[in-house]
């Protein structure tokens, strides 16, 4: 049964797999993880563009370590989350540092990365080096979870039950492995979706729990998370403003303000996003009250 489940959702990917360019031969262990860390919570559709820019800019981790932090935050563009960036950045120097430009083959050694947490760790030993690990990202809990579990969407963090039931199915040769990670998180992102799963077009539709129950709904929907008028739109207005100066342009405070008060959640909204900013290190006040990208 187990082995059948396995040839059935590889079939399936081999013939649906999505042509995404950091699955294309050629692709570096280093161009994994940069895909991993730019996809976190960010639609594949716009990481690809920026991903391939940034491959040919900085291939190697040395590249992307001895750049700028400006350059960096210009590159990520709109991807979101531009902390993640700065930390790509500092994991590229611990891969320079620590292992000669190397990026790690074991989980333990992956996590001691800035940015590194345990889905992106797995992420790489699998898809980068071809290691066996339990990848697991909401795409795949989904799916297990309607299938195995019978459940319509996974609790909102991972359980130790939802892990142990996973690594059960983890196969276990390597290969095997890697192909069924790449599968059904596949099929977690193309049919398997969280609000509109295109049951007839599944797979595992007649293995499936949750679809031979009568598909019940969740008793809560999916999360969406807020975006208009939140700090954090705020911050990327701020940003954005920030990433069009040219190198060694700042801006004063008002001027790079002013177009955040029409709309603003509150009156204190915009000083409150920049002052956040300067927190995370995303922004630099080279001068009193004069405003740039960090240096």
């Amino acid at each position: 049964m187990r082995t059948d489940l396995h040839a059935t959702v590889a079939d399936w990917y081999a013939t649906h797999a999505r042509d995404l360019p950091w699955r294309r031969p050629g692709t570096t262990p280093w161009g994994v993880l940069v895909s991993e860390v730019m996809s976190q919570q960010t639609p594949v559709a716009r990481v690809a563009p920026v991903w391939e820019a940034w491959m040919v800019r900085w291939p190697e981790p040395a590249d992307l370590a001895a750049a700028a932090p400006a350059d960096v935050l210009r590159a990520w563009d709109r991807l979101g989350y531009p902390r993640r960036a700065l930390r790509l950045r500092e994991c590229a120097a611990q891969v320079t540092d620590r292992f000669g430009g190397v990026v790690p083959r074991t989980e333990e050694e992956l996590l001691s990365l800035p940015g590194v947490g345990g889905y992106t760790a797995a992420a790489v030993v699998s898809f980068a080096h071809g290691g066996r690990a339990l990848v697991l990202d909401t795409n795949v809990r989904r799916v297990l979870g309607r299938v195995v579990a019978g459940r319509a969407l996974p609790p909102p963090g991972l359980t130790a039950g939802e892990r142990a039931g996973a690594a059960e199915l983890l196969p276990a040769e390597a290969a095997a492995s890697v192909r069924w990670n790449e599968g059904v998180m596949e099929l977690g992102a193309l049919v398997c979706t969280a609000r509109s799963p295109r049951c007839a077009a599944c797979p595992l539709a007649e293995r499936c729990r949750w679809r031979r129950a009568g598909a019940p709904a969740a008793a809560q929907g999916p999360r969406r998370q807020a975006w208009h008028g939140t700090d954090r739109q705020a911050r990327g207005r701020v940003m954005a403003r920030l990433r069009e100066q040219p190198d060694g342009a700042t801006l004063a405070t008002e001027e790079l303000l002013a177009p955040l008060r029409e709309g603003a959640a509150d009156a204190a909204q915009p000083e409150r996003a920049l002052a956040s900013l300067l927190v995370d290190g995303l922004v630099a006040e080279p001068a009193p009250g004069r405003w740039a990208l960090p240096g």
